[in-house]
This record gives C-alpha cells, sequence and structure tokens, in this order.
C-alpha cells in the first residue's frame, strides 16, 4: 500500500499544480478561472492520499498471530490477546468494493462483555446486529487483505474449529468504521478525576 499512496500523492501534486497553472496563467497562457477545478480536484485527492500514506505508514509494523491461547493483535506500539476461550463464535464476511475488488474481515463474537476502550483492541469494536441471534450485538472486527485470508482463516480453524461460523456475504462498506467519538467520550470519562 505504501508504494500506491505514494504514487497517488505525486498524482494528486500534479494535478494541483497543473489547476494552479492554469489559474494564475503559467507560460504563454492567459489567467483562467478554469483552474479552480484543477485545484480543488488535486486538492481532494492530495487529502485522501495524504490520509492513506500516513495510515498505510503508521500501520506497517502491525502484525497479526494465531495460537492456543487466542488472536494475537500488535498494532505497532502495543500488543494484546483475544483469547479464544473467551469467544463464542468466529466467522469471515466478505464484500465488494468498486469493481468487484472484495474486502475481508474476520468477526470474533465476545462470549461475555468486553472493553471498548482497549489500547489495541478498541478499533475493531463494532456494534451492530449479530451474526446469528443468540450472539452478542458488540464484536471485533479485523480487516484481512485478501492475500492473508486464506492462512489466516486456516490457522483459525485448526485452533478453534468449534467456534468457527464460515463464510457470508455482506452489503458493500461492512467495515465500518470505529466509534472514536464515543471511544474519547468513554476514556475522557474514565480520566478525569472526581472532585
Amino acid at each position: 500500500m505504501l508504494p500506491l499512496t505514494a504514487f497517488l500523492t505525486l498524482i494528486s501534486g500534479l494535478v494541483l499544480l497543473g489547476g494552479v497553472g492554469v489559474l494564475v496563467g503559467m507560460g504563454d497562457a492567459e489567467p483562467s478561472p478554469k483552474g479552480i477545478g484543477g485545484v480543488v480536484i488535486g486538492g481532494l485527492m492530495g487529502f485522501i492520499s495524504v490520509a492513506g500514506l500516513l495510515n498505510t505508514w503508521a500501520a506497517r509494523k502491525s502484525t497479526v498471530s494465531v495460537d492456543g491461547t487466542g488472536l494475537w493483535l500488535y498494532n505497532g506500539t502495543a500488543q494484546n490477546v483475544i483469547p479464544w476461550d473467551t469467544l463464542a463464535a468466529v466467522g469471515l464476511y466478505w464484500s465488494t468494493m468498486g469493481r468487484g475488488v472484495k474486502v475481508y474481515s474476520i468477526e470474533l463474537c465476545p462470549s461475555g462483555p468486553l472493553d471498548r476502550d482497549d489500547a489495541v483492541l478498541w478499533p475493531l469494536v463494532r456494534d451492530e446486529a449479530p451474526l446469528e441471534p443468540t450472539l452478542p450485538r458488540l464484536r471485533y472486527r479485523l480487516p484481512v487483505t485478501p492475500g492473508a485470508r486464506g492462512p489466516l482463516v486456516e490457522a483459525i480453524r485448526a485452533q478453534v474449529p468449534h467456534l468457527w461460523l464460515g463464510e457470508a456475504q455482506r452489503e458493500s462498506g461492512h467495515m465500518g468504521v470505529p466509534d472514536r467519538k464515543g471511544h474519547r467520550e468513554r476514556t475522557r470519562k474514565t480520566t478525569v478525576p472526581s472532585t
């Protein structure tokens, strides 16, 4: 992802510069308001590609591993485990994005309460309709690249075949986003000393 986001950042910079050039009339051309479109498009592309570059750079040291204890996650600065004995079920969701590109996620359904503000795991917490009526709404959703899907599913099924629910297609955009606002509010409440 790093080369792709770096390339998109370069392209957005060129579009932005081209828009500025048309706007101010660089070279022999007269200044033209048509350059505003290039500036706007280049700026939007730049924002998206730089955000993607920063996220990809921050996640470059993230790892996932599986053993008899559970599914281990390392986010580049801290590590935690989701123990198998705290889960009621594990499954794989997938959906299509754009021109048939598949997006995958491992769904880890806890058998009891989970810590919505754990330093490593909170970005994975999702609150939505359960996989099955007997399962809780809150769960961990781990995004998985297409290349890692097969080996990760094999490793999970080898460790906890009794928890495996299988695969299910979901609507486009099923990944969702972490509850950043709720996370900030909950952590602020727990860190502010009472007077």
